[in-house]
């Protein structure tokens, strides 16, 4: 399933499935089963068959259920000092994608991945979709350590069906090994295979590194909002970037 599907759902129990397995990440289908209908084990059953078959849930290799998302597989690049992979992500990856954005967002020049560390520290689930969100992670990882991530957020409004927003960061000790420029790239091939038209994101003016990040991978600033931040006791300008895929 594509994150740009719409979801339709014609049986109330099944959607109830879906939003259960959704909002919690991956889900023990013997946990939903008695969550959703803890007095229809066969109608259960009847319910979940049609959600994989219409791509909407699928196992996991522990046997668990999941949101369905159309991804590819890894990638493995090697270096002179070392090898990375960039994958998309698994919900197991919450920890370190956290993590990683905490170590990033430290120097409070990149608001916007806070909010997302934020939120992600009061969700269980790493990926969603849903009828007001759709959201995408893809990390890079050494040993198996997660050091950088691209993450697509688009809101599942009509009107805005066609835009999403990204954030993209790694952890100081890998930057500036092209890292970044991978997790980027990855991040906006599966956007333009996922139907999105214009890709966004906006950063303080002060964050020179990112601004220049963007824009030599043919970012354009659309807008700068004055004083639109309050960093250390200082106003500082928001920078609108994005791109046309």
């Amino acid at each position: 399933m594509q994150l740009s599907e719409t979801l339709e759902f014609d049986h109330e129990d099944r959607q109830q499935i879906y939003d259960y397995v959704e909002r919690h990440g991956t889900a023990d289908p013997d946990d939903a089963q008695r969550e959703v209908l803890p007095n229809d084990r066969g109608g259960f059953r009847h319910h979940l068959a049609i959600l994989k078959r219409n791509g909407y849930l699928e196992p996991t290799a522990d046997g668990d259920l999941k949101v369905a998302i159309e991804e590819e597989g890894e990638e493995e690049f090697s270096g002179e000092e070392f090898t990375f992979t960039v994958r998309p992500a698994r919900q197991k990856d919450l920890t370190g994608i956290v993590g990683a954005m905490r170590q990033v967002v430290e120097r409070g020049t990149y608001i916007v991945a806070e909010t997302v560390a934020q939120e992600l520290d009061h969700q269980e689930a790493l990926l969603r979709h849903n009828e007001i969100e759709s959201r995408m992670f893809f990390v890079a990882t050494v040993n198996d350590e997660v050091v950088g991530w691209v993450h697509i957020n688009a809101p599942e409004l009509e009107k805005l069906h066609h835009t999403a927003e990204l954030t993209v960061g790694v952890v100081d000790e890998y930057r500036g090994r092209g890292l970044g420029s991978h997790l980027l790239s990855r991040g906006l091939e599966w956007a333009g295979k996922n139907g999105y038209e214009k890709v966004y994101q906006s950063v303080p003016a002060t964050n020179d590194a990112a601004v220049e990040f963007l824009e030599t991978h043919g970012w354009e600033t659309e807008a700068v909002r004055e004083d639109h931040y309050k960093i250390d006791g200082e106003y500082v300008d928001e920078m609108m970037l994005a791109v046309e895929l």
